[in-house]
This record gives C-alpha cells, sequence and structure tokens, in this order.
C-alpha cells in the first residue's frame, strides 16, 4: 500500500521539522544566533489517467486525470536573518552590528570566518580576538599602556595613553556583506563560511553603504521567538501522530486482507 510509504516520508518529515525547532530552543540564549526554518516539498506523482490524454475517437480530453502523490521530502532549512534585540553588557570590548554585516574571523588554517558574535577580548599580545581567541580582521592590537579603548560607529578604534589629549586610533574593524546569506556555511562556534551560493564577501568600515553600524558595549542575542517555537513544535507533533496514525489503518486495513479466506 503506498499509504504506509507516504506516512512514512510524512513521519520523517515531521522528525526534520522537530529537531530543527529543538535546536532553534537550544539555542535560545546563543549569542547572534539566527533561527532556522525547515521548508519542505512533495514528491513526484504516479499518473493513474493522464490529464489531457484523449479519451475517445472524437478528440475528447481527460479534464483533471488522476494523479497520486508519494509523499514530502525536506526541500532545505533556511536561516532568518531578521536582526536580534541588542543587550547592553558595559564590557568594552563586546559588540554589536545593528543592520547588515559580520564580523570577519581569521581561522587558524588561514581561512576566514563570519560572525554576528561581538563577544571580543583581548590576546596576551593585546589583539582583539572572538572567545576562541581567532584574530579579529583586520587584527587590531590595543597597546598596553591604555587606560582607555573607545570603538565608534564605523569600527574605528580609539585608545587613549597617558601624555596624550587626542585619542589614538590604532585600527578599524571591517564587516562583510553578502548578496545571499541564506548559502552561508554554519560551521558551529558561532562561525559561518562563505559558499559559492553566498556570493563574495563585500567588505568595508561599518556604516559604508549596505553595512550596518557597530555598537560597543552591547551583544546581539538570539532571534529565536520561544512562543512562536513552541506553537511550531506542537504542530510538527500533531502532524507526526496523523502520519502514525495513518500508519496503523493501513497496518490494519492490511491485516483485513490476509483474513479473507
Amino acid at each position: 500500500m503506498r499509504s504506509l510509504h507516504i506516512a512514512a516520508t510524512g513521519m520523517l518529515a515531521q522528525q526534520t521539522n522537530v529537531e530543527v525547532i529543538s535546536n532553534n530552543l537550544a539555542n535560545m540564549t546563543t549569542t547572534g544566533f539566527k533561527r532556522r526554518r525547515a521548508e519542505f516539498q512533495d514528491l513526484i506523482y504516479q499518473n493513474l489517467r493522464r490529464v489531457g490524454s484523449t479519451t475517445s475517437d472524437s478528440g475528447t480530453v481527460l479534464p483533471s486525470g488522476a494523479q497520486v502523490g508519494l509523499g514530502v521530502r525536506t526541500a532545505a532549512i533556511y536561516r532568518i536573518n531578521e536582526q536580534g534585540n541588542l543587550q547592553q553588557t558595559e564590557n568594552r570590548f563586546d559588540l554589536a552590528i545593528r543592520g547588515n554585516g559580520y564580523f570577519q574571523v581569521q581561522m587558524p588554517n588561514g581561512d576566514t570566518a563570519y560572525t554576528r558574535d561581538g563577544t571580543f577580548a583581548l590576546s596576551p599580545e593585546g589583539t582583539i580576538v572572538t572567545a576562541e581567541g581567532f584574530i579579529v580582521q583586520p587584527g587590531i592590537t590595543v597597546p598596553a599602556a591604555a587606560r582607555d579603548v573607545t570603538i565608534n560607529a564605523s569600527g574605528e578604534v580609539l585608545v587613549r595613553l597617558d601624555g596624550q589629549v587626542a585619542p589614538q586610533n590604532v585600527g578599524q574593524i571591517q564587516t562583510a556583506i553578502f548578496a545571499n546569506e541564506g548559502g552561508l556555511e554554519a560551521i558551529g562556534e558561532n562561525l559561518l563560511l562563505a559558499t559559492a551560493a553566498s556570493g563574495q564577501p563585500q567588505a568595508a568600515a561599518p556604516g559604508a553603504a549596505g553595512h550596518g553600524q557597530v555598537l560597543q558595549g552591547f551583544i546581539e542575542t538570539s532571534n529565536v521567538n520561544t512562543v512562536q517555537e513552541i506553537t511550531s513544535l506542537i504542530t510538527a507533533q500533531r502532524a507526526y501522530e496523523m502520519n502514525s496514525r495513518v500508519i496503523a489503518a493501513s497496518d490494519e486495513m492490511l491485516s483485513a486482507l490476509t483474513r479473507l479466506r
């Protein structure tokens, strides 16, 4: 019976849906996390009577035909790049991007990764790094003698040294934007990699055309909506139960056939 296989694909689809929702809920307090959404497509159809086929010698055609669907499959899992809330932390090396853009991070293998997580700190050498110790490009070093550090909306890092009236500019943080943010590949640790689908990164100073501004002393919270996720979880659970009932009903029908004498 086709219904057994069709319902099985439905259960697998809802299992994937629940896994995506559970990952969203697990990361509801992850800095800079963007929630995901599973999208599904119907599978191919089996033609019992093909629509438009002729039904007589006089040229009459079948107006609707008869097609039986064969289930569902996962088409994609999208990243929803909606701006998260900005939470003030009072930490001078915590940065948030208000608008488009990603911080650029140099990986140990030399590759460049991208993140919205701006919980930065200083390395033993005074370089601005991520929580994992990866260098935030373009590699800005804050002098050990600096008694105050200011990072303005354009990403300029200004330090105040003893004996100097005017602050000294020690570098400018660059952000990157992409034509298709959904094409970025997540690799964990709040990091993303560019792919052929995302397009090439367009790096510039914060506040440039298409780039958001930097806020010092803030972090961007996860954009997961708890109420929405719980509602989606209940819907997925009910859909899973309905598909399991189809399998149970199909099994009863097959059992009825085996009891025929």
